[in-house]
């Protein structure tokens, strides 16, 4: 095979003599005359618009090795694939690698022939790597996929946080390309590669007019997923799952309707998802079910359709995954599904997360975006492209610019909604707001006198699910949002307050409204009202698990989280009541875990009280102690201080003397302490 070694030729006669293609496609040559110039450059594009053709084409042109971080191991392989088949010396050092790659990729290195390393970020943290790449000369850092070093993204890799620490002991340039990229991420993105210098920056359109888009409520899903395959028989596609277990499932389903297809999930052998790998670039029509651990980097160009059959993550995560489709330029088709419960464990998984507050704040207010786009009463392009920044006019290609949506307007209903919020002091979510706004006096309700607020049953015109309906198209609007520091209750945003103050109009999606239906009966572990501050525990749970590198178990199994968001103990007493908290337990983690029900620090226990959690001798103990420092200087204020230590205290507490003979009978209490407490502590013993 002859290859491509030298550094000899013009970008565009190599564009032609290795590439094959005639010219650039719009925005790709000014990139790679930055790069080839070697200033450090940030190219945000569009998936399918020629990103690593960036990166590629520069490396023929310069001296010595470019290196290339990329994310996925997919990824790398199938770029080298391709460069390899282009006549380009290329490799990769990955996990995946058999022996015999990794020696031929250091053997080329060595004899000084390969122009393009690629490796993953987790490589990086190796102590061999900076040696080793000064020795085979590398004078270009590209990385792919970008975004994965902001922890204000869609898709966060710790390990590309040691990216510029690399450019700067290499001292050479990097280009760094990505397809999604909100100005925060950008910013984060110029922050960690360039250490603030802005770099060379190229933001090109992200339209990609070519794919069509819809969204579609959830009603039988899988039957939905298997018609929309079926009109496209034949045709190759991706359908997005949450799970691993339903990429199974509804593989199987479609291979029983007679659709050639294969399943792939992160738990499967790196043999069997290569396997899938290599037969959807190779066989024709077949339908991939993942989860999002596929795509990326799949440089399948005639992939025809992309279905969700789960809520996406973020906007960012479905404009990348949508744009797997269509890269050839042809048409292309997307339908995303959503639901309720969608919704919950998306809300559920930022939550869980060990993120600080501000950041799940900020991922709320994505899934909004996306719910935004879901809910969408005009053109979804305009909306989809509106989130990056981008200006346009409705694109005659998404299911609305087809069938127009139908709109009422819901202004009395979302101030409704609204003035519910407010009079219950934003510390609830849709469940418990829902059930005011219809009148259903819940023993939570009447618990809390909201049977007697003036919106109780004002929302009588509307069932529940239309009320699921009207909250969701209002986060969808970023009027509200849940709060992860109050449990997932709803507050509203500064967007909804001239909605509340009548200055302001609030259309929204009649359709939905109409269809939404009952939530289909699922097994929920809590309540929808006690879910936020369940996933709140799971989260220190998990927290304290990774610090000790203990299975989360070890520290309290599912159903004591359970309990716990449940009955919402208040004191380490209270704590000491729920099923699986047992006197080490309390003592190892119990102040950690009311912090996150209460809200506050539990104040420290003496061990000597920490062993009565729990028991009546606790308040026993409290109550003496409260005596005790009343009495410390006598009736008058004036005396001789004296106090008894929480050990005799203790002993009171539990044995209960009944008589000042008893009472001098613990150890610690002599003749001053029991002329100065001895009355108040039989008193109080009494009373117990």
């Amino acid at each position: 095979m002859q290859t491509v070694t030298d550094t000899a030729g013009t970008p565009g006669a190599l564009l032609a003599s290795v590439f094959g293609f005639a010219d650039f496609r719009p925005g790709q040559e000014e990139i790679v005359e930055a790069v080839r110039a070697g200033q450090n450059t940030l190219a945000i594009m569009p998936t399918g618009g020629g990103k690593s053709l960036c990166f590629q084409l520069p490396a023929l042109c310069r001296p010595g090795v470019t290196l290339v971080v990329s994310p996925l191991i997919a990824l790398m392989r199938d770029q080298v694939r391709a460069l390899r088949a282009a006549g380009v010396e290329a490799g990769a050092l990955t996990s995946g690698n058999t022996g015999e790659e990794t020696e031929a990729v250091f053997q080329a290195l060595d004899e000084g022939r390969l122009k393009l390393l690629y490796i993953a970020p987790e490589r990086l943290a190796s102590a061999a790597t900076l040696p080793m790449l000064r020795r085979i000369g590398v004078s270009l850092i590209a990385v792919d996929e970008a975004h994965c070093v902001s922890q204000w993204g869609h898709d966060f890799r710790p390990d590309y946080l040691r990216i510029g620490e690399m450019r700067r002991a290499l001292g050479v340039p990097l280009a760094a390309f990505t397809a999604t990229a909100d100005a925060e991420t950008r910013d984060e993105i110029v922050a960690r590669l360039f250490d603030g210098q802005p770099p060379a920056t190229f933001l090109r359109g992200f339209d990609r007019p070519n794919i069509h888009l819809a969204f579609a409520v959830k009603d039988s899903p899988r039957e939905q997923i298997l018609r929309f395959a079926a009109a496209r028989k034949g045709q190759s596609g991706i359908v997005y799952c949450g799970t691993r277990a339903k990429t199974e499932t509804l593989a199987q389903a479609l291979r029983e309707a007679g659709h050639p297809s294969a399943y792939y999930h992160g738990g499967m052998e790196a043999d069997e998802r290569r396997h899938v790998e290599i037969r959807f670039q190779q066989e024709d029509g077949l339908i991939v079910v993942a989860t999002v651990a596929f795509g990326m980097g799949i440089d399948k160009p005639d992939i025809r359709w992309v279905a969700h059959a789960d809520l996406p993550k973020s906007i960012e995560g479905y404009y990348q995954e949508i744009g797997r489709a269509g890269r050839d330029g042809a048409a292309a088709e997307t339908l995303t599904l959503y639901g309720p419960d969608d919704i919950r464990l998306r809300r559920a998984q930022i939550d869980e997360g060990l993120a600080p507050p501000e950041r799940k704040q900020a991922d709320h207010g994505r899934l909004n975006a996306l719910l935004g786009l879901a809910e969408a009463v005009e053109c979804r392009r305009k909306v989809l492209l509106g989130y990056f920044g981008e200006a346009s006019q409705p694109c005659g290609n998404c299911d609305l610019c087809d069938r127009p949506a139908r709109i009422f307007d819901a202004t009395d209903a979302v101030r409704k909604a609204l003035s519910a919020i407010l009079r219950t002091g934003e510390s609830f979510g849709a469940g418990h707001l829902i059930d005011i706004l219809t009148g259903n006096a819940t023993d939570k309700v009447r618990a809390r006198g909201h049977d007697d607020l003036p919106t109780f049953g004002v929302g009588r015109d509307l069932s529940k699910p239309a009320w699921g309906a009207v909250f969701r198209q209002m986060m969808g609007r970023d009027l509200v949002r849940p709060d992860t520091e109050r449990h997932g209750a709803l507050r509203m945003t500064e967007a909804a307050r001239p909605v509340l103050r009548g200055e302001a109009a609030v259309m929204l999606r009649q359709d939905t409204v109409e269809r939404a239906r009952p939530a289909v009966a699922v097994r929920a572990q809590v309540s929808d009202e006690d879910a936020s501050l369940l996933s709140a525990l799971k989260a220190k749970r998990r927290a304290l698990a990774e610090a000790a590198g203990v299975p989360a178990y070890v520290i309290f199994a599912d159903r004591t989280l359970i309990e716990m968001a449940e009955k919402r103990p208040g004191t380490l007493d209270q704590m000491m009541g729920i099923t699986g908290v047992g006197a080490r337990k309390l003592e190892s983690f119990g102040a950690a875990f009311l912090a996150v029900i209460t809200g506050a620090a539990a104040a420290p226990l003496h061990p000597a009280r920490m062993k009565l959690a729990g028991q009546p001798a606790g308040d026993i103990f409290d109550r003496l102690a409260e005596a005790q420092l009343a009495l410390a200087r006598g009736e008058d204020g004036t005396g001789k201080y004296l106090s008894c230590t929480h050990s005799t205290l203790r002993q009171i507490a539990e044995r209960r003397p009944s008589t000042l003979s008893e009472l001098a009978g613990i150890q610690g209490m002599g003749e001053a302490k029991i002329d100065r407490f001895g009355a108040a502590f039989l008193d109080i013993l009494r009373d117990a």
